[in-house]
């Protein structure tokens, strides 16, 4: 069985690929695989060091959401890519073709409509991308990753399954991460990240947290910054950073192990952290990025609120004193945590990779 696989740009249309690409190995051990991206996407590194075969289109970017001239070199652009995409498929011979987000699914996927091949799209997040919408016109089957993107797609062929996660955040336990960091049982752990790249509005905002945490040590802080702000961030804190019950690091690459622990998190609002929490039933207060397209994050954080998991701080309300607000009233009652878990986790959807995986072969 041969299979192609597409999605890129950002981590959140590439990691859950390489989530259902594991997951289909697992019920399918012959399938083969090559991985279809551009050329200056994360994939073009990511997937090659997973170990997938990986080809690139050459695409100048996605399509604005309006009219400009630009539009029309790109749209010229992948007209011509559509081309290269239809040799692929000739080449390769896929059983299905699977796109997870990003302006590169988009010749592969119609590419392989036409020549009717069968294939899937999985869109992330509340509000449908551009690419998704048009490609929905064409594909099989859509799975969809929240309750609210149903209505951006046609009913017939659209499934609500959850967006997939790594086996690795279901399978972490709360004293790997208690070892792993050196936190204590004896006081609530709150985990704080704006995304693999860092934010920096809630570095911020983090700052007069984190010295006060230091003084009142009746909760424990593990902060992720970004590689890119971690020396700014630091250097503000010099006064605190030997406090216990605070850690500030760059990057975390067992982000699982960190989650296990967590009894809240301070998060963006992109549509795979918002799964893995859910996922672990973690409570949770959102910025949501304000420049994602369509706004769409404030509409991922706004499903979660509704649900009663999680509250939401506007980026361009944020400020210290807020966040600390909102931290003191949550943190200070534990009945109140318990019943934003149990809520986050009703949204959880621990399966969905399996779920979609099961689509993606019946498909073949």
């Amino acid at each position: 069985m041969k299979i192609i696989v597409s999605g890129g740009g950002t981590g959140g249309h590439i990691y859950p690929a390489l989530t259902l690409i594991n997951a289909i190995k697992n019920k399918r051990p012959d399938a083969e695989f090559l991985y279809v991206g551009t050329e200056k996407g994360l994939e073009a590194d990511i997937v090659p060091k997973a170990g997938i075969n990986f080809t690139a289109l050459k695409l100048e970017g996605g399509l604005e959401r309006h009219f400009t001239l630009e539009n029309i070199s790109r749209a010229a652009n992948a007209i011509w890519s559509i081309k290269r995409a239809s040799d692929i498929v000739k080449d390769f011979k896929p059983n299905v073709v699977v796109g997870t987000g990003g302006y590169v699914c988009g010749p592969i996927l119609l590419a392989a409509s036409l020549m009717k091949v069968p294939t899937l799209i999985q869109e992330q997040n509340a509000v449908a991308g551009v690419t998704n919408k048009i490609l929905s016109k064409f594909v099989n089957k859509i799975a969809v990753g929240t309750q609210d993107a149903l209505k951006n797609f046609p009913a017939d062929k659209t499934i609500y399954t959850g967006n997939p996660i790594r086996a690795e955040v279901l399978l972490a336990n709360r004293e790997d991460g208690l070892k792993e960091f050196g936190f204590t049982t004896d006081k609530p752990i709150v985990l704080i990240s704006g995304g693999s790249r860092g934010a920096r509005s809630i570095n911020d905002a983090m700052i007069g947290v984190l010295k006060s945490a230091a003084v009142k040590n009746s909760a424990q802080f593990l902060h992720v910054t970004g590689k890119g702000e971690f020396d700014s961030v630091t250097s503000k804190l010099t006064d605190v950073l030997d406090a216990p019950n605070i850690k500030v690091v760059p990057y975390l690459y067992n982000m699982p192990q960190a989650m296990a622990m967590a009894d809240l998190a301070i998060f963006r609002a992109g549509a795979t952290g918002l799964a893995e929490l859910t996922a672990r039933g973690i409570p949770s207060i959102l910025i949501p990025y304000p420049y994602a397209a369509e706004n769409h994050q404030e509409f991922n954080a706004r499903t979660l609120v509704d649900a009663g998991a999680a509250r939401m701080i506007l980026n361009k309300d944020l400020t210290a004193e807020l966040l600390q607000k909102n931290l003191d009233e949550l943190l200070s009652s534990s009945e109140k945590l318990k019943s934003m878990a149990a809520a986050s986790l009703s949204l959880g959807k621990p399966n969905a990779a399996d779920e979609i995986a099961d689509l993606i072969l019946e498909l073949t």
